[in-house]
C-alpha cells in the first residue's frame, strides 16, 4: 500500500478503505501509511525536480509543456495547487517534479505537502471505506449481489471521474 500511496493510486487507496471497513484492514493504519507514502513520494519527486529537472526535461520532451505549465501556476498558486494536485489523474505525476522545477522553497513544499498528504490520505481511503460501511449495510438488507454491483459502480465511477479529471487538466 505504501508504493500506491507514493504514485497516487486513487483506486487502490480506495479499495483499500472499502476493505478496511469490513476489517480487512486497521483504517487508523491504512490512513497513516497512505499518508507517508504520499509525502514521501512528492518529497522525492520534488528533490528530482531540483536537482535534476532540466536535464530530464529535456530527455522527455513530451513531459516538457504539462510541467512548465504546472511550473508556471505553482509560482502564481502554490497553496492551491499543492492542497489539490492528487486528485485529477494526469496532474499527479507530474505536480511535485514542476514544484522542484519552481521557486518554491523546501519548507514551504514540506508544510504545504505533509497538509496535503494528510488531507488526500483521509478523504480517499474515508471515502472507501464510507461506500464499505454503505454496501454492506445493503448487502445485509439485499442479496449479496447488490453489494457486488455497488462496488463495481463505485470503483467505475473512481474511474470516469478521474479521467474526466484528467481531461479537465490536458485542457487547461
Amino acid at each position: 500500500m505504501l508504493g500506491a500511496a507514493a504514485a497516487h493510486t486513487l483506486l487502490i487507496a480506495l479499495f483499500a478503505g472499502y476493505a478496511a471497513a469490513s476489517g480487512a484492514l486497521s483504517l487508523g493504519k491504512l490512513i497513516l501509511i497512505c499518508w507517508i507514502g504520499s509525502f514521501g513520494g512528492d518529497v522525492i519527486r520534488f528533490w528530482i525536480g531540483r536537482n535534476y529537472g532540466a536535464r530530464l526535461l529535456a530527455s522527455f520532451p513530451k513531459f516538457e509543456r504539462v510541467v512548465r505549465t504546472v511550473t508556471r501556476l505553482t509560482d502564481a498558486y502554490s497553496v492551491w495547487l499543492i492542497l489539490f494536485h492528487r486528485y485529477p489523474h494526469f496532474i499527479r505525476g507530474a505536480a511535485a517534479f514542476a514544484y522542484g522545477m519552481s521557486d518554491l522553497s523546501w519548507p514551504r513544499f514540506l508544510v504545504l505537502n505533509f497538509i496535503a498528504a494528510g488531507m488526500w490520505s483521509c478523504s480517499v481511503i474515508l471515502a472507501g471505506y464510507a461506500f464499505g460501511q454503505v454496501s454492506e449495510k445493503m448487502m445485509k438488507d439485499a442479496s449479496s449481489g447488490l453489494g457486488l454491483v455497488m462496488l463495481i459502480l463505485f470503483l467505475g465511477g473512481s474511474w470516469i471521474l478521474s479521467r474526466k479529471l484528467q481531461n479537465v487538466a490536458v485542457r487547461d
